[in-house]
């Protein structure tokens, strides 16, 4: 935000310096970007006009002008000007006269005398534009000195605005923060308004509901578009960053700057019938001001005449619509657009508006009636005509009124650590424009309806503290000693996860939360997508269902780069849409691993090969064991994974995760090169433990068996280990697989599994009589449920 300081102090009288001025705003959390400083040393400038201008008769580009200042005899001024011209009133510095890095002396320019200087806004330090002299209006009064004329000395202040505060995108709102940080108030705003002469209005109709609950328009027929803005506003808008248009649009930007509502004015005589707000349809297009086509979709809100989209509410006007030179008949409007509405629509055609800037983040909507009274006001002043009516169009249920909030004394000592006299808390509230009624615990207190931030009680401490002075809260240390907790014992930290597979050779990623969502459909994961609604590019524009696609595209970056050898890591939150319409997203806590490359490391021990399933497999049992959590695997096949190396993570019968191939054409379209393996698991059922219990080791022997069977391919490993250990009782310890044999001797589609039987008893050591029937129990339920046969 960009304002003249002469503008606020018309507002708020404090008799603090410019450079005080710039501390308190920053102090208060207006941060004071730049100040820049105008009209300094201007003593000697005057308002003057150029009676003639001859060509100067040895250089073309030169004039020899005849000036009026206003002291009798006119003065001669060679000038190279483009736009110097007789009749023209501009800037003369006089002989004498010291200002920025001129000093003007008498002097002779292609031996043509000059007795002084007519100057351009940049050589005043009024503004970068240097293509001719500052032209003033044909009515300035030649002789007066430009300081006073121009209101001068002043300075353009731009301060930064955290979002909160919308308020103060305007002159009045800073000016309440002022006075209440300075013991001042605010002027109040007085002005006359306009009385209806004329019966002529045009109806209005909001179809959009609360996202445009309030609408104020008023006909004002018979203006001079032609007239000049005058030189006040003019350098006003121009101090606050805004180059004057013409009357009728810096009116409009002038109140907007004033009191923070965005106006349009709309050339009565284009619009051929009744106004309204609603939705924009898919297809829709509208010329802008700016000259641009904007194709439309389903989410703007537009101002159409009759059904015709006019402009495009809370960012431009339309093209057809606009005021020229040549309207006579205005139709102006100031409306309430709610916040969502606007948030991002401006993004999507690539415009940034000072009225988008400012319905992103909230209007007063008891503004838009005022503001179309003071536009009246100085139009009609300004340009002449007749006004008609104001009419305000609302819709009541989208329209909020601030609610009383309770302010305890003893709160706001509780929080900041100090106590803040009665007087003070009454003085800065009522400063900062709210209604203060005392209580007996404190005091009852309702914001403006311009201040959206202020909602609970912490935000009016928040306020005071603010205004009271962050430096005046004294600092204490805590007292006592504090507590640290100690970790749940059933629930591994992730702090030794992180150890764990960083011991195992990986790095930690730390990626996005949102990804491209055609990576999602690379990857087959667009079910149940978190759309963003105001994304930061469109190549973040929806929260990430898994990790996998961030921490593989990290992956691929590496590979890309001659990093032969990767393994990865990444533990964060995913996010899918909820069961139910209208709820937040659901988020789970996920980890991930992705390698690619060789399996070790270079070196010269151990011939070289590439890393493949289960060397990750190995990673994630490695993992588990740090939790204690037994794993079993199941085949899988979900779209992103290599079908014949892919398999559901299982803890205690329940699918906790995928470990397994990337699918070789996902990997072609992610253009790494190299074959990915890569594990992913919810987080929160990997870290449950269960709490260690101290059981006696036996001093008897164990005894094992050992076993093969022949068994279809289709039997996993982990089912007749399941198997045997169920039916073997609690003699049966353990089940251990040592071999594994296909080839000649076994009939095709089956296997070889050899397998041993670890028998053991706490208190005597086991006998024939003893093993034979847990064997033989063993023996008969693999070869019941898993149609296998015993070799040996």
């Amino acid at each position: 935000m960009k304002f003249s300081e002469n503008w606020l102090r018309s507002h708020v009288k404090v008799t603090a310096s410019r450079d005080e001025l710039s501390a308190v705003l920053t102090a208060i959390g207006l941060e004071v970007e730049e100040v820049t400083a105008m009209g300094q040393g201007l003593d000697q400038v005057v308002v003057a006009r150029i009676i003639s201008a001859e060509r100067h008769p040895e250089a073309d580009r030169l004039q020899v002008c005849q000036v009026d200042a206003g002291q009798g005899e006119p003065l001669q001024i060679v000038c190279g000007a483009p736009n110097a011209r007789a009749g023209l009133v501009a800037p003369l510095a006089m002989i004498g006269a010291a200002f920025g890095d001129f000093k003007i002396k008498a002097a002779k320019l292609r031996g043509v005398a000059s007795n002084g200087m007519l100057c351009s806004a940049k050589e005043l330090g009024l503004d970068e534009d240097a293509s001719g002299l500052l032209e003033l209006p044909d009515d300035a009064p030649v002789g007066t000195p430009i300081a006073d004329y121009l209101q001068l000395p002043d300075a353009s202040i731009e301060i930064k605005l955290t979002p909160n505060r919308a308020d103060c995108f305007s002159i009045r709102g800073i000016a309440f923060d002022v006075a209440a940080a300075c013991g001042s108030t605010v002027e109040p705003f007085d002005f006359a308004p306009v009385a209806a002469s004329i019966e002529r209005s045009v109806p209005v109709t909001l179809n959009a509901g609360s996202d445009a609950p309030r609408f104020a328009g008023r006909v004002v027929t018979g203006v001079n578009a032609r007239a000049q803005t005058p030189i006040w506003m003019a350098e006003r808008l121009r101090r606050a960053g805004i180059r004057p248009v013409s009357l009728l649009v810096d009116i409009t930007q002038y109140v907007m700057i004033e009191l923070g509502q965005p106006m349009h004015a709309y050339d009565l005589d284009t619009l051929q019938g009744q106004v309204g707000v609603r939705l924009s349809r898919a297809g829709e297009s509208l010329k802008l001001l700016d000259g641009r086509d904007a194709a439309l979709d389903d989410s703007f809100l537009v101002v159409t005449d009759g059904d015709r989209p006019v402009g495009l509410a809370g960012l431009m006007g339309g093209f057809e619509s606009r005021v020229t030179d040549d309207t006579t008949s205005v139709f102006l409007e100031a409306a309430h657009f709610a916040p969502a509405a606007i948030m991002g629509r401006g993004r999507k055609l690539g415009l940034h508006t000072d009225a988008s800037h400012r319905f992103e983040r909230g209007v007063d909507p008891q503004l838009p009636a005022t503001a179309i009274e003071y536009a009246t006001r100085l139009l009609i002043d300004l340009a002449g005509g007749q006004a008609g009516p104001v009419q305000v169009t609302d819709i009541a249920e989208g329209l909020s009124m601030p609610q009383p909030i309770t302010l305890r004394r003893a709160r706001i000592a509780r929080v900041l650590g100090m106590a803040i006299a009665d007087a003070d808390v009454a003085r800065i509230l009522r400063a900062l424009g709210m209604n203060v009624v005392d209580t007996a615990e404190g005091w009852q207190v309702t914001a403006p309806s311009s201040r959206f931030d202020i909602a609970i009680e912490e935000d009016l401490i928040e306020e005071l503290a603010r205004i009271h002075g962050y430096d005046r809260i004294p600092t204490t240390l805590p007292a006592g000693a504090s507590r640290i907790a100690a970790g749940s014992e059933e629930v591994l930290d992730q702090a030794t996860v992180r150890r764990q597979l960083v011991a195992r050779g990986m790095l930690e990623n730390i990626n996005f939360a949102f990804v491209d969502a055609t990576w999602l459909q690379a990857w087959g994961m667009t079910d149940g997508q978190v759309a963003l609604a105001n994304p930061l590019s469109a190549e973040l524009a929806v929260m990430r269902p898994s990790l996998l696609p961030g921490l593989v595209a990290a992956l691929g970056r590496n590979v890309a780069r001659q990093a032969g050898r990767v393994r990865a890591f990444e533990l964060g939150r995913v996010f899918h849409a909820p069961a139910v319409a209208g709820e937040a997203p659901v988020e789970t806590r996920r980890i991930a691993a992705a390698v690619c490359g060789d399996a070790l490391a270079l070196q010269w021990g151990v011939a070289a090969r590439k890393v493949d399933f289960h060397d990750i497999k190995g990673d994630l049992e490695a993992l588990a064991a740090a939790s204690g959590a037994r794993l079993a695997f199941a085949p899988s096949a979900p779209a992103h994974a290599h079908p014949g190396r892919s398999a559901d993570v299982l803890r205690d019968g329940v699918r906790i995760g995928w470990v397994g191939q990337l699918h070789p054409s996902l990997v072609d379209t992610l253009e790494i090169g190299a074959e990915v393996y890569a594990f992913e698991l919810d987080l929160d059922a990997l870290l449950a433990r269960e709490l260690p219990q101290a059981d006696k080791l036996s001093r008897f022997p164990s005894t094992r068996r050992d076993l093969a069977f022949l068994v279809p391919d289709s039997v996993n490993w982990a089912d007749l280990r399941a198997t045997a250990l169920a039916a073997g009782g609690e003699l049966l310890r353990d089940v251990v697989l040592f071999d594994r044999y296909v080839g000649p001797g076994v009939e095709p589609g089956h296997k070889s599994l050899a397998m041993g039987l670890i028998l053991q008893h706490a208190s005597r050591t086991l006998s024939d009589a003893d093993i034979e029937p847990v064997v033989t129990a063993a023996v008969a339920a693999i070869e019941q449920q898993h149609q296998a046969r015993m070799r040996a």
